[in-house]
């Protein structure tokens, strides 16, 4: 499935550069400092993220978890908006796990940074409760700048 775009730049297009986006990620921590502008992120993600899935039609669809990685990889990856790579989703016990690779957020990072994933962990937060219609607490819990394979991602059932 990949997310039907309206254009909204008559010349430029919908797309812009991870280098803009990156500078308004350290601006903002620049001004509210890290956990303030992972609060700001996170929620702006989850928005984006649930605008996603209803856009999609998958709202509410609560498919098998196995499957949510490539409902979102086909909106957020190289063929939609190309946030993140989604490479994999499974079940965990009760949790919800979903791998990303190549995350906007990382783009750019040297290795050991300890930047987060914020933006990206939101959107994805915010598709899986809108997919499923379950409420969840988020982490991330793995990162690919610090020795992870991917971006891990856990939800955990509230």
């Amino acid at each position: 499935m990949t997310a039907t775009l309206t254009q909204t730049r008559p010349t430029l297009g919908d797309f812009s550069s991870v280098v803009c986006f990156k500078a308004v990620i350290t601006g903002v921590e620049d001004t509210l400092g890290t956990d303030g502008a992972a609060v700001v992120f996170i929620r702006a993600g989850k928005v984006r993220g649930h605008t996603v899935a209803t856009d999609l039609g998958v709202a509410g669809s609560n498919p098998a978890v196995e499957q949510i990685a490539g409902i979102l990889d086909g909106a957020v990856g190289e063929n939609g908006t190309r946030l993140c790579a989604v490479v994999k989703s499974y079940q965990d016990g009760e949790n919800i796990v979903v791998e990303t690779q190549d995350t906007v957020c990382s783009a750019g990072e040297e290795q050991g940074s300890e930047r987060r994933c914020t933006f990206t962990l939101g959107a994805v937060w915010g598709a899986v409760e809108a997919i499923t219609g379950r409420t969840f607490l988020g982490e991330q819990t793995e990162s690919v700048l610090r020795g992870g394979q991917s971006d891990k991602f856990v939800f955990s059932p509230l």
